[in-house]
């Protein structure tokens, strides 16, 4: 069993709730006078941020089950500039389906009262007012229910719980056609899907962008196959076109990243019959076991993933999909853990190609590339993919380093033009025992715009100074440049390469004062000679039309450059002791089966910073040296830990595990402190 602190925090009153606003409470603010007698979860969250979604979706049913008791209060601590809009966030809101009081914390003031360091953080408060827990990270769900089942034990014994109803108040409901649309696609007819994220479904317009030709999917959130009016979506968000080929053998048309139901959905267009065709519901979470191959010779698994049937792999937040001729297989972005996938429709194999799981910007060689939340994909007409990687406000490309094949030389537009024929000249290529991973095996991974995880803003110009605002959305033009839907800047920016191809590029604004862009459609405009763009307008709710002139030209615009600002911790030069601290829940121990039951990851930015103790390691425990000549960074710590059921009666015991990513701005000051103590689980 793997040693580290059991030290449980100190009996401490909770603070203050303090912030600029309410929301989901009828207008009324809260303090915590008027929660006495109940559970109080708080919930620090930022909506940017796809570990604190998960989180919330971890919470609904808790929230349920113990409504008469538990009141979930979200701290929104925001860590773009855009997250700090009111309107914005009362639109995050209203988008995944919040149902607990949310406190509008911009300046951080409760995120520093109780001393938070991550997204995202939750604190358990009991009846009484005082904190009896706090935990980081995500996959706290049966510690937080264990924990509120023996509290509720505990204070009813005691007198001092409170049943009955909680200050949540349920907005208004709105109507639409959409609701927070996604991503949309040209099919062949001239008609458009669209993933309609708010409505948990897909709806089929036509080509006037308005008027709803058909939906699939009942609207209801869930995971269920059938036809049209039965079929279930949770949040779907990418959607890309198969070549006909493809199509025919796999039996679907249209393949969906089904986000909140962590698969692929397939979606055959004759009739609207959904199937899942990969994931299996449940969310990969990182540090799981990896299972077995069932291809002959393959035994060496990468990472996360598997070479196997790709219906018994749990994916992660899949957000964005997209078909690669050159390597006949889907590229998906699984924005819940860092990584691009690879799908294979006619197998039913899924497997990761790039990203150590590690949050960041790192190119190179994609199995130590770094990436962060990656939202968008798009096919150049070279075979490169292009990304919007959100959380790095980055736009990426990866490369699959493999011949074009003739049909995919054809100009993209959309994701219809140049892909038919192109799957059956790879399908003739291909040889067992390959995954789909191995047509990748050339790749290389590279970045037009960002500089990483705390740089962003609106600045057009050259390309290794121009920012972007966590983009979602991504589209190649037909002359090879591409756009941007920069979401939290409400543009559409657009990337051209240099002449002769010698230069970083640049990066100019095509359109502004949109409403959280998060997807384009690019439509070849033949009467006028250019190019228009078809937006998603997510927060607006609609498709917005965008006539771009035949030189593609673009405004230089500067809004100027921004730092995620959060409270920076002082720290001594030389020795410094990292102490994560995890305390498995009453009733579970350390879960040893598949290996050491925690692991340690240290890196820093700038690497110098750290003169030792970088690296991989079990102990949650570790001795880092900090160098005294560099003043300032950023300390990139992940850590794990697995627990499981202590009762041997138990015989199907039920196994949890516990992961955050922590990125700390640190200061180096002498005669500041020399520890440092992060709550996994305390």
């Amino acid at each position: 069993m793997t040693e580290t602190s059991t030290r449980r925090l100190p009996r401490v009153r909770a603070s203050e709730l303090v912030g600029r606003g309410w929301l989901n409470t009828g207008g009324q603010d809260v303090a915590l006078a008027d929660l006495r007698g109940k559970i109080v979860l708080l919930d620090f969250w930022t909506f940017c941020c796809i570990n604190c979604l998960h989180v919330l979706d971890e919470l609904r049913e808790l929230e349920q089950q113990y409504r008469d008791v538990l009141v979930i209060v979200g701290v929104h601590s925001p860590k773009f500039v855009h997250e700090a809009d009111p309107v914005a966030l009362a639109a995050a809101v209203e988008r995944y389906e919040v149902h607990h009081p949310v406190l509008d914390d911009p300046e951080l003031v409760t995120w520093s009262a109780y001393t938070a360091r991550a997204w995202p953080t939750l604190v358990v408060i009991d009846p009484e007012g005082y904190i009896v827990a706090q935990m980081a990270g995500e996959g706290h769900q049966s510690n937080v229910e264990r924990l509120v089942r023996d509290l509720v034990a505990e204070h009813d014994a005691k007198g001092t719980l409170h049943r009955g109803a909680g200050p949540y108040v349920p907005p208004e409901p709105t109507a639409g056609t959409l609701r927070f649309p996604a991503k949309a696609v040209a099919l062949p007819g001239g008609t458009l899907l669209v993933a309609d994220a708010g409505h948990h479904s897909l709806a089929e317009l036509a080509a006037d962008g308005e008027t709803l030709v058909r939906r699939i999917g009942s609207g209801e959130r869930g995971l269920v196959d059938g036809g049209p009016d039965e079929a279930r979506f949770s949040e779907p968000n990418g959607l890309t076109l198969l070549p006909e080929d493809v199509a025919a053998e796999a039996g679907y048309d249209v393949l969906v990243a089904d986000t909140v139901n962590h698969a692929l959905r397939g979606v055959r267009l004759s009739d609207g019959a959904v199937t899942t065709v990969a994931g299996t519901g449940a969310q990969y979470l990182v540090g799981e076991p990896t299972v077995p191959s069932p291809l002959p010779g393959r035994t060496d698994l990468w990472r996360a993933g598997a070479a196997r049937a790709a219906t018994s792999v749990p994916l992660s937040s899949p957000w964005d999909v997209v078909w690669s001729p050159q390597t006949g297989t889907a590229l998906v972005a699984m924005a819940g853990n860092h990584q691009l996938w690879a799908f294979d429709p006619r197998d039913g194999v899924v497997e990761p190609v790039a990203g150590t799981m590690n949050e960041g910007l790192t190119d190179g060689d994609p199995r130590e590339a770094w990436f962060a939340q990656t939202s968008g994909t798009a096919l150049a007409t070279d075979g490169r993919v292009w990304l919007a990687d959100s959380e790095v406000s980055a736009l990426r490309w990866i490369d699959p380093g493999t011949p074009a094949v003739a049909e995919a030389a054809a100009p993209v537009v959309g994701d219809v033009v140049g892909l038919v024929g192109a799957g059956a000249a790879l399908a003739a290529a291909r040889t067992a025992p390959t995954g789909p991973a191995d047509a990748w095996s050339g790749a290389v991974v590279g970045t037009a715009v960002g500089a990483g995880l705390f740089d962003f803003g609106h600045r057009d110009g050259a390309a290794d100074q121009a920012l972007l605002q966590h983009p979602l959305g991504v589209a190649v033009l037909p002359d090879g440049s591409v756009v941007v839907a920069d979401t939290y800047n409400g543009a559409i920016r657009r990337w051209a390469p240099s002449a002769g191809g010698d230069g970083p590029g640049e990066v100019s604004t095509l359109a502004t004062g949109l409403a959280e862009p998060s997807g384009v459609v690019v439509q070849a405009d033949a009467e006028a000679g250019g190019v228009t763009l078809l937006v998603v307008e997510s927060a607006a709710h609609r498709l917005t039309r965008i006539a771009l002139p035949a030189t593609l030209a673009g405004e230089v615009l500067d809004a100027g450059a921004h730092r995620t600002q959060r409270p920076v911790t002082d720290i001594a030069p030389g020795e410094l002791a990292l102490d994560v601290v995890f305390t498995p829940a009453a009733g579970q121990k350390y879960d040893d089966r598949f290996g050491p039951s925690t692991m340690l990851r240290v890196s820093a930015t700038p690497a110098e910073l750290l003169l030792d103790g970088a690296g991989d390691d079990v102990p949650l425990t570790r001795t880092l040296r900090i160098n005294p000549e560099v003043g300032e960074g950023v300390l990139h710590i992940t850590a794990r830990a697995a627990s499981c059921d202590a009762d041997p009666a138990i015989e199907f015991p039920a196994c949890h595990l516990n992961s955050q990513d922590w990125g700390v701005p640190v200061r180096v000051v002498p005669g500041a402190p020399a520890d440092l103590s992060l709550p996994l689980h305390g």
